[in-house]
């Protein structure tokens, strides 16, 4: 890191026109760090909430994107019938569908 405040810090070694090599230098690194703290992150989350949603079958516990939470009842190619409470359900699209099990679905005696 002093390595690289030493190189942005640094006069020019001819005078005064060394500083388009250190603003490149400095947007590359901020793309760098969107990336990596941003981007990646981000898209990964993407990844798994789609492969979750693939995988989810009748009875799991799911939250939709307006943080509705049910127990899904049936599935369908685009949407899912979520059962939010005692004989109300609801249909969601697919992508509408935040996150699978997050909790566990409770057991009813």
């Amino acid at each position: 890191m002093q390595l690289f405040s030493f190189f942005l810090m640094a006069p020019p070694a001819d005078g005064g026109s060394g500083s388009g090599f250190t603003s490149i230098l400095f947007m590359a690194a901020i793309f760098v760090v969107f990336y990596l703290f941003i981007i990646r992150p981000q898209s990964k989350r993407q990844k798994e909430i789609q492969t979750k949603v693939s995988e989810m079958k009748k009875g799991d516990k799911v939250v939709t994107s307006s943080g509705i939470i049910g127990i899904l009842s049936s599935i369908e190619d685009d949407s899912v019938l979520i059962e939010v409470g005692s004989n109300v359900k609801i249909r969601f699209l697919k992508t509408a569908i935040n996150d699978v099990n997050p909790n566990k679905p409770e057991k009813k005696s």
